[in-house]
């Protein structure tokens, strides 16, 4: 026998078995069933929804520049701090 045929073979016999297989476990599921009798479904409870609270509108704040000599403290800071780290 050739090597492909020997494959050829073998990859028949695995489908076979697989099928069996198959077949078999789909038999006992269906017995499995068979027992459990008929599926009684549970009927589904709804839930009451609370009321939902009115949004409350939010005031937005406008942004305020700073002024010049505000702006000159900032970096004045920014310059201290750098050079206490370094």
């Amino acid at each position: 026998m050739s090597h492909s045929k020997s494959l050829q073979t073998r990859r028949k016999k695995q489908k076979n078995k697989k099928r069996i297989e198959g077949a078999a476990k789909a038999a006992a599921r269906a017995a499995a069933a068979a027992l459990k009798g008929p599926v009684v479904k549970k009927e589904k409870v709804k839930k009451e929804k609370a009321p939902k609270e009115p949004k409350v509108k939010v005031e937005k704040v406008k942004k305020v520049k700073l002024t010049a000599e505000e702006l000159g403290r900032q970096e004045s800071k920014a310059r201290a701090d750098a050079k206490k780290g370094a």
